[in-house]
C-alpha cells in the first residue's frame, strides 16, 4: 500500500542499506517534503546516488509499473524525479525526455505493516487506546494544541464561506451561526434553516419590539400554521406575523423540522427560540459587542438570557405550566461561546491579521470547561487531558478526522503505536 511506502519514506523507517536497481549506492540526505496536490510525491529531496549529489523530486509507488501506468512517462512535471522509489522494481521507467528514472526498492520492518493493518481494521474505537498513557506529555501536549488549531481552522473555513455568502457581513454571520448553535446538536441544522430564511435586517427593523421579533421567529419556524388555541398570546404572535409575513414577503419553513424527542423540556425548540429572540432583541450588534469585549465574564452575561414572561409559565402554546425561569444555563452558554463566539474572534483576527483576537479566542477555550459528550466520555477513559474546552475541542477533532476516517498515518498518537515493535 502506497500510503504506508510514504509514510516509511517520511520517517526514514526504511532499511538503511539502500541501492539502486542496476546496484549503485543510494544515500538519502533529505527525504524532501511531502506533496499533497498534483505532481511528485515528495519535492526538493537530496540523494547521492553513487558518487553524484542530486536535488530533485522524488515519485513512491507499490511497483514500477505504476509509473507508466500513471501517464508520468508523458508528463513533464515529473521530468524533475530523481529517484523511483518502489516495493517491487517490474520494469524500468523513463520520463516525458526519454530518460531513465532511478529507482529503489525499499524494504522496511514487518511490525510497521502489522500494527497499519491493526489499525485499519480494528473494530475499536479507540485503536490506540493503549497508547495514549503512554505517549510523552509533552508530546501528547503538543499534539492537542495542532488539533485545537485544526479544529478551530475547519471552522473559520466555514465562517469564511458564509462570509463570501453574505457579503462579508459579520454581523449577519454570527446571527446565522449563533441561531444555529441555538439549536445545540439536536436541531442545529433546523435553526440554521430558520436563520436563512429571516435575514437579520428585518429582525433589527423590529428591534424594539419584542413580541414582533418572537412572531418572526415563531411564523418562519412554521410553529403559528396548523395549531388550534385561544391562548391570547399565541394569536398576537399570530397576527403579528401575518403582516410582518406580507410586508417581508416570507416563506415560513414546515415546523416538523425542529425536534422535541428525548429533550428536556428546557430545551424544546420553543425555548430555545424564545431565548433567541429575547438575545436578538436585549442586544443590538451581537457581534461589535463580542469581538470588542475583551473579558469573558461580560460575554457570559449579554448571552444569558431570560426568555419572556410568557414562556416562564410555559414550554409549548396554550399549555400552562408550574413558573420557572427560562434563562440558558451554563452548560448552554458554554456550547455556544465554544461553537459561535470563539470561532467568530479567531476568524475575525485571521481576517484582519491580529494575532491578539486569535490568542484570546484560545485563551477563552483554555477558560471554558470541557464539554461532555460520547467522544470526550470515550477518550477521558484512556486518560487523555480533559481540563478545559480546548482539550474536548482537540479530542473532537481527533476522533472526527483522524479516528473515524482511519488516518492513522497522520497521527501522532497512531505513529507512537506504528513504530513500536512489541505490538506486533
Amino acid at each position: 500500500m502506497e500510503k504506508i511506502l510514504h509514510y516509511v519514506w517520511k520517517y526514514r523507517l526504511f532499511d538503511k542499506a539502500l541501492q539502486t536497481t542496476d546496484g549503485l549506492p543510494v544515500e538519502v540526505i533529505d527525504v524532501g517534503l511531502p506533496n499533497t496536490n498534483q505532481g511528485p510525491d515528495f519535492f526538493n529531496a537530496k540523494i547521492k546516488i553513487g558518487d553524484k549529489l542530486w536535488a530533485g523530486n522524488v515519485e513512491i509507488h507499490t511497483t514500477s509499473d505504476k509509473w507508466n501506468m500513471h501517464n508520468h512517462n508523458t508528463d513533464k512535471n515529473y521530468n524533475s524525479v530523481i529517484l523511483h522509489i518502489v516495493e517491487k522494481a517490474n520494469c524500468t521507467v523513463s520520463n516525458e525526455q526519454g530518460k531513465d528514472v532511478p529507482q529503489c526498492e525499499i524494504t522496511y520492518p514487518a511490525y510497521i505493516k502489522e500494527n497499519y493493518e491493526f489499525l485499519l481494521h480494528t473494530d475499536i474505537d479507540i485503536p490506540c487506546r493503549n497508547y495514549i498513557a503512554a505517549m510523552p506529555s509533552l508530546h501528547l501536549n503538543a499534539w492537542m494544541n495542532s488539533l485545537l488549531v485544526e479544529r478551530l481552522e475547519r471552522k473559520s473555513n466555514h465562517i469564511q464561506d458564509l462570509l463570501n455568502r453574505f457579503n462579508n457581513s459579520w454581523e449577519e454571520v454570527f446571527y446565522v451561526l449563533l441561531s444555529r448553535n441555538f439549536g445545540f446538536g439536536l436541531n442545529a441544522d433546523s435553526f440554521e434553516r430558520l436563520a436563512l430564511s429571516l435575514p437579520l435586517i428585518y429582525i433589527l427593523k423590529q428591534k424594539d419590539n419584542l413580541i414582533q421579533i418572537e412572531a418572526l421567529l415563531f411564523g418562519q419556524a412554521g410553529m403559528l400554521d396548523n395549531l388550534k388555541t385561544d391562548d391570547d398570546y399565541f394569536q398576537l404572535l399570530k397576527k403579528e406575523y401575518g403582516f410582518l409575513k406580507n410586508k417581508y414577503e416570507l416563506q415560513p419553513l414546515e415546523s416538523y423540522i425542529f425536534k422535541s424527542l428525548r429533550s428536556r423540556p428546557t430545551a424544546f425548540p420553543q425555548i430555545r427560540i424564545a431565548q433567541l429572540a429575547a438575545l436578538l432583541h436585549s442586544s443590538e450588534g451581537l457581534f461589535s459587542k463580542m469581538v470588542s469585549t475583551e473579558d469573558l465574564g461580560r460575554i457570559r452575561l449579554i448571552l444569558h438570557i431570560n426568555a419572556s414572561e410568557y414562556w416562564q409559565t410555559h414550554y409549548a402554546f396554550g399549555v400552562t405550566s408550574p413558573r420557572k425561569s427560562k434563562y440558558l444555563g451554563d452548560a448552554s452558554l458554554d456550547l455556544l461561546l465554544i461553537n459561535t463566539v470563539v470561532p467568530m474572534l479567531f476568524t475575525y483576527g485571521k481576517s484582519i491579521g491580529s494575532e491578539t483576537h486569535c490568542e484570546r479566542a484560545m485563551q477563552f477555550m483554555e477558560m471554558l470547561k470541557p464539554e461532555k459528550n460520547s467522544i470526550t466520555k470515550m477518550f477521558a477513559k484512556q486518560n487523555m487531558p480533559l481540563n478545559n474546552a480546548a482539550d474536548s475541542q482537540a479530542i473532537i477533532q481527533l476522533k472526527r478526522e483522524y479516528c473515524e476516517l482511519r488516518k492513522c498515518l497522520y497521527c501522532r498518537i497512531g505513529h507512537q503505536l506504528l513504530t513500536d515493535k512489541s505490538s506486533s
